[in-house]
C-alpha cells in the first residue's frame, strides 16, 4: 500500500530525529569516560527512537553470570531497587545471551519464557531487548519497556543496533580506563592501595573531617620479624605472606574504610568518621585476624603463622594535620613493637 505524502514526512522526519540522536551519542561516547553518563544519554536516545516509555541498561558479568544495573528511566523505585540479578536458566535475558541479537516481545502475556515477578509487577507488556556486544561478547543489556502491547516495526528498529555498538564502546572505554586507573593506584602484590594513593586519601579524608567535624581513625600494621623471615625462607615465601595481609585487611574492613600497603612490611588503615574506641576495637580484630588465620593460610609456609605490631591514633585526639597524626601512629607501632609485638598500643589518656 502507498503511504500519503504526510505519513511519508513523519517517517523521514523520524529518520532524521534518529540520526542527530546518533550523531549525539557518538560525540558522548568520545567526550567522557563516565560510564553511567555515556549510559543514560544512550537510553534516552534509545527509549525516544522506540517510542517507549521505560527502559533500562544493564551490564553483564560472564564470570559471575549476572547483570548489574547502570541506567534506567520511567521504571518505579520498587523495581530498580534491585541493582544486581542473576541470569535465571530458560528466562528472558538467557534467550538474548544466547541469541546474541534484538530480541522483541509484542506482549509479555503470552511469552512462554516471561516470567519475571518483578517486571510482571511493574506492568510490562510490551520490550525489546538488545545485547550489547563488543568482539562477539557481550557486555550489557539494553531493555526498551512498554505498558501496553506492541506491535514493534523490527526494520525500522534495526537502527538500533548502531546504539547498541556506541553502548558497547562506551562500556569497554570505561572499563579499559578504570583498570588503568586501578593499577596507577594499587599494590600489585598485595591488592591493596598504594602509597601514593595514601597520600591522596589521607588529605582529602582529613580535610573532610575537619570541615564536617567528624572523627578520623588511623591505623599503622607492621609484620613482626618480617626480615628475619625473608633471611630465613627467602623473599618468594615473604611475598606470599605479604600478598595474604592483603587478603586479611580485606576481609576484615567496611567497604568505607581504606587499605593501604604503606612500604614493606607496613599498611595502613583510614576509618573515615570512626571515634578513636571504634577504631581500637577494629585494630585489636585485625592483629587477632592475622594471628589466627596465617596459622591457616600459611601453613607450610609459616608453621607459627605471622603476627603484626598495631599502632593506632585519631583525629583530632592526636593531632590535627597529615604530619602529626602519622608522626605519632609510626611512634605508637614502635612503642608496640618494644612492648613484645603481636599488640595495639595507643596513647594513654595522661601521655601528652
Amino acid at each position: 500500500m502507498e503511504l500519503s505524502p504526510e505519513r511519508t514526512r513523519e517517517m523521514l522526519e523520524a529518520e532524521v530525529v534518529a540520526l542527530k540522536d546518533l550523531i549525539e551519542v557518538a560525540g558522548a561516547v568520545v567526550s567522557t569516560l563516565d560510564l553511567d553518563t555515556v549510559l543514560r544519554h544512550i537510553l534516552t536516545s534509545a527509549m525516544r527512537f522506540a517510542e517507549t516509555p521505560a527502559g533500562s541498561i544493564a551490564l553483564y558479568d560472564g564470570y559471575r553470570n549476572d547483570l548489574t544495573l547502570h541506567a534506567h528511566e520511567g521504571l518505579t523505585p520498587e523495581f530498580v531497587k534491585t541493582e544486581r540479578w542473576s541470569v535465571q536458566p530458560g528466562g528472558l535475558t538467557e534467550q538474548v545471551l544466547t541469541r546474541g541479537e534484538i530480541l522483541f516481545v509484542n506482549d509479555t502475556a503470552d511469552t512462554s519464557f516471561f516470567h519475571n515477578p518483578t517486571a510482571l509487577n511493574e506492568g510490562i507488556r510490551s520490550l525489546i531487548c538488545v545485547p550489547l556486544m563488543m568482539q562477539n561478547r557481550i557486555v550489557g543489556i539494553l531493555y526498551l519497556d512498554d505498558f501496553v502491547p506492541r506491535d514493534f516495526d523490527k526494520e525500522r528498529m534495526k537502527l538500533l543496533s548502531v546504539l547498541a555498538s556506541f553502548a558497547a564502546m562506551a562500556i569497554d572505554n570505561a572499563q579499559l580506563h578504570a583498570r588503568t586507573r586501578l593499577m596507577a593506584i594499587t599494590d600489585s602484590l598485595t591488592g591493596l592501595y598504594n602509597h601514593r594513593y595514601f597520600q591522596q586519601i589521607f588529605s582529602r579524608e582529613l580535610n573532610r573531617a575537619k570541615r564536617y567535624e567528624k572523627p578520623l581513625a588511623i591505623i599503622m600494621l607492621d609484620v613482626d620479624d618480617f626480615k628475619r623471615f625473608n633471611d630465613t625462607y627467602g623473599h618468594p615465601h615473604g611475598d606470599k605472606v605479604l600478598a595474604a595481609m592483603g587478603d586479611f585487611l580485606g576481609e576484615a574492613l567496611r567497604s568505607s574504610d581504606f587499605a593501604f600497603r604503606y612500604g614493606g612490611e607496613e599498611f595502613i588503615v583510614l576509618l573515615p568518621e570512626t571515634e578513636f574506641d571504634s577504631a581500637l576495637q577494629v585494630a585489636e580484630r585485625l592483629r587477632e585476624l592475622v594471628e589466627r588465620r596465617s596459622l591457616d593460610v600459611l601453613k607450610g609456609l609459616a608453621p607459627q603463622g605471622v603476627t603484626v605490631s598495631v599502632g593506632v591514633a585519631s583525629f583530632p585526639r592526636d593531632g590535627e594535620s597529615r604530619g602529626d597524626m602519622l608522626k605519632r601512629v609510626d611512634d605508637l607501632l614502635y612503642r608496640a613493637k618494644e612492648f613484645g609485638k603481636n599488640r595495639v598500643y595507643s596513647r594513654r589518656e595522661d601521655e601528652p
